[in-house]
C-alpha cells in the first residue's frame, strides 16, 4: 500500500496527461478556466495544456498526500515535505512559463538532492541515513552500511542523469512514459538487487 501511496502523484499525473494529449480541445478549455490566473500572458495552448494540467495535479497530489498523514497524525518524512518543495517550485515554473523543460528537471532535481543528502549526511555528519532507516529491521557491519548507503547514493544520481538524457532526447509522452514505467522498474530492480545482496546477512544474523 505505501509503495502504491508513494506512486500516487505519478499516477495523477500521468492519468492526467494521457487524457490531455487525447483530448486537447477539452485539455486547453480546462486549463484556460483554471490555470489562466497562473499563466504568463494569461493563455494556454493545446499543446502545452496538456503538461500544464498533470503538473498541477501532481502538486495538488503532493499536497494532498501530506495533509493525509497530518490528519492521521502520521509523521510526515522529511523527503515527501521536500519532494512538495521542489514539485511546487519547477512545476510552478512550468505552469507559469507553459514550459514543460521546468517539470522535467524536477525528478532529477529531487533524486540529486536525496543522494547529496546521503553523501553529505555520511561525510560531514558521520551519519548514515540509510542505517537510521533500516537498522531496526536488520543487523549489518559497519562497512555494509557505508557501502549501502554509497550505493543508493550512486543509484539516484545515476537516475537523474537518466532523467535528463530521455527529457532532451526524446518527445514529452516518451518523457511521461518513461516517468511512471521507466523509473519504477529500474527502482524495483535495484531494490531486488540490493535484497538479495542482503540476503546473506538476513541469515547470517539468525
Amino acid at each position: 500500500m505505501k509503495f502504491l501511496f508513494d506512486l500516487f502523484p505519478v499516477i495523477l499525473f500521468f492519468s492526467m496527461f494521457k487524457w490531455g494529449e487525447s483530448n486537447p480541445d477539452a485539455a486547453q478549455a480546462l486549463a484556460q478556466q483554471y490555470l489562466s490566473g497562473l499563466v504568463n500572458g494569461g493563455v494556454a495552448s493545446a499543446t502545452q495544456a496538456p503538461i500544464m494540467l498533470a503538473t498541477a495535479i501532481a502538486i495538488l497530489a503532493t499536497l494532498a498526500q501530506i495533509l493525509y498523514l497530518l490528519l492521521r497524525g502520521k509523521k510526515v518524512d522529511t523527503m515527501l515535505w521536500v519532494s512538495l518543495a521542489i514539485i511546487t517550485v519547477f512545476g510552478g515554473a512550468t505552469i507559469y512559463f507553459h514550459n514543460e523543460t521546468f517539470i522535467k528537471w524536477k525528478p532529477t532535481v529531487l533524486y540529486w538532492c536525496f543522494g547529496g543528502a546521503l553523501l553529505v549526511s555520511q561525510a560531514l555528519l558521520g551519519k548514515n541515513l540509510i542505517r537510521m532507516m533500516m537498522e531496526k529491521q536488520i543487523s549489518l557491519p559497519d562497512s555494509v552500511w557505508q557501502r549501502l548507503s554509497l550505493s543508493w547514493a550512486g543509484f539516484f544520481g545515476v537516475m537523474g542523469l537518466i532523467n535528463l538524457y530521455v527529457a532532451y532526447n526524446f518527445s514529452t509522452a516518451a518523457w511521461v512514459n518513461f516517468k511512471l514505467f521507466g523509473f519504477t522498474g529500474m527502482m524495483f530492480a535495484f531494490v531486488i538487487a540490493q535484497s538479495l545482496f542482503l540476503s546473506k546477512y538476513v541469515k547470517d544474523s539468525r
